[in-house]
């Protein structure tokens, strides 16, 4: 009982978390307004509530958008970015492929442009290349991030092949197991009939 009121609590506590208005933000309805907070990419909130339908985060010092900030608003419509100082590095990626993936009827992706580098500025995030990104930027970070995409596809292809080598050693196995299964069948069947032949004439002569 005890277990299960404690648990209750927890989910209680998680829900006010989830539904609380971020620091340095201001919060009306579904709308939660960042914007002009002088925000960087570090001092951003990690979470917003689950029922925002609108987010406001221009005019800041933002240079990316954490991994995944924005995944879990199902509700989310409107989100506002103009006004900061985006660094295309591969840093931006995740900011990129999420503006991919809204509709163009959102239009979050206007006056979302790059600030630096100087090869990239006043571009628009959205039409940049992975490999505009990775070539503008040689910082360390950017060669070990695409390194690790790297050594996750080779890792992907290996698990793959080693599956369809498994898949055909499964069905060699069964295929030499039926085999084997009936050559043992029809090596016992005339051992058998040799024997009840000698033991014929025996019963007979008993009779």
């Amino acid at each position: 009982m005890k277990g299960l009121l404690l648990l209750c609590l927890f989910l209680f506590l998680e829900g006010q978390r989830s539904s609380a208005c971020p620091h340095h933000c201001s919060c009306h309805g579904g709308q939660v307004d960042c914007s002009s907070r002088s925000l960087t990419s570090s001092s951003l909130p990690t979470t917003f509530p689950a029922g925002t339908t609108e987010l406001l985060l221009h005019n800041n010092m933002l240079t990316a958008l954490p991994i995944g900030l924005l995944d879990d608003l199902p509700s989310l419509h409107s989100v506002s970015l103009h006004g900061n100082p985006w660094v295309c590095d591969c840093g931006i990626l995740y900011l990129r492929t999420w503006l991919l993936r809204q509709p163009p009827s959102l239009k979050t992706y206007l006056d979302v442009n790059c600030s630096s580098p100087s090869s990239l500025r006043g571009r628009l995030v959205v039409y940049i290349t992975e490999e505009e990104l990775l070539n503008s930027n040689h910082n360390w970070y950017c060669d070990l991030a695409f390194a690790s995409q790297v050594c996750l596809f080779v890792f992907v292809v290996v698990q793959a092949v080693l599956l369809v080598a498994l898949i055909i050693f499964l069905r060699k196995f069964e295929k030499l197991s039926k085999e084997a299964k009936r050559i043992t069948e029809e090596s016992v069947t005339p051992e058998e009939s040799r024997k009840e032949n000698e033991y014929s004439p025996i019963m007979d002569t008993s009779i």
